[in-house]
């Protein structure tokens, strides 16, 4: 189990973004990587997905075009894998999940099961194996890139995108980047957990 006392993200550290400052920034940062590990932490259960069409299948509860649109992108993220691996830009990705999984976690994890099958770095982790640093509240949206920066992404209350926080200062994104080194060591394999729990459900409802 990992070291579950997660590290503070004091406010006077951080830079608030507007969501498209935050796009670009991250993007850009991002492009830029050469022989550095990143990291993302999703924990919310729900999101309000823009401008993607399989969310918008979810939505009108069209199970069937949600798995052929996800699957009309396997070689682009077979492309983004390969640019990652050429540039030493690891990118690794930890999805909290509690059971039963919502619609949402649902049709997210059937997509990270592909991009894992394309090359990218993707673990679940239960929920309950971060009970204890949740004490609190629960564990932030986090995007971490390089060891350099890190983005704290928020999200209104009804799970849309709503800008973030981007923080700098080396010992808290070098904690932060120890921490979820930690957590991704303690998670299961994307593939793994979507056979044992995941592939035998029926469609989850519109949501």
């Amino acid at each position: 189990m990992p070291d579950l006392l997660a590290p503070g993200l004091p406010d006077e550290l951080g830079e608030s973004l507007a969501r498209e400052d935050y796009k670009r920034d991250f993007r850009e940062r991002r492009a830029a990587i050469r022989d550095g590990e990143s990291w993302k932490l999703e924990r919310l259960q729900h999101f309000e997905e823009t401008n993607d069409e399989s969310r918008e299948a979810l939505r009108q509860g069209d199970w069937p075009g949600v798995l052929r649109l996800f699957e009309a992108e396997r070689d682009t993220l077979v492309r983004r894998a390969r640019d990652d691996a050429a540039r030493g830009a690891a990118f690794h990705r930890i999805r909290v999940v509690e059971e039963p999984l919502t619609p949402y976690v649902q049709w997210e994890l059937n997509w990270l099961r592909l991009t894992a099958e394309c090359g990218h770095s993707v673990r679940v982790l239960p929920a309950a194996a971060v009970a204890a640093a949740e004490a609190d509240a629960p564990l932030p949206e986090l995007n971490l890139l390089d060891g350099r920066v890190l983005y704290q992404v928020l999200y209104t209350d009804a799970g849309r995108p709503d800008g973030a926080v981007r923080f700098t200062d080396p010992d808290l994104v070098r904690n932060w980047a120890e921490y979820l080194a930690e957590l991704y060591g303690a998670a299961e394999d994307v593939q793994a957990y979507f056979d044992r729990a995941v592939a035998d459900l029926p469609p989850p409802p519109a949501a």
